[in-house]
């Protein structure tokens, strides 16, 4: 034998039927607090230091002036184009 039976019900309702606690509350003051963190964790980064975390040895060169990480960048440039050896070839210049 099969028995099925439709609830409708809001979730408020089915918590308190089932006697679970509201956590409302909680829960906004966690996503509140998430959110205050993330909004100072971005307010905090600048493009410069982004980019310097995102390509080894920092920016380097022509762009920023520094020297520092010149080296790696003209590298990384070095090693993509070593990669592509045919690129203008097949773009028809």
């Amino acid at each position: 034998m099969k028995v099925t039976i439709n609830v409708d019900c809001t979730p408020e309702e089915a918590r308190t039927f089932m006697g679970l606690p509201d956590v409302t509350a909680a829960q906004k003051a966690v996503v509140d607090e998430w959110q205050r963190q993330a909004l100072e964790a971005m307010s905090a980064m600048d493009p410069q230091s982004l980019f310097r975390a995102w390509v080894p040895g920092g920016m380097g060169g022509s762009m920023s002036g520094a020297s520092g990480g010149s080296d790696a960048w003209d590298q990384f440039q070095k090693a993509f184009w070593a990669a592509m050896p045919d690129a203008d070839k097949k773009s028809g210049k």
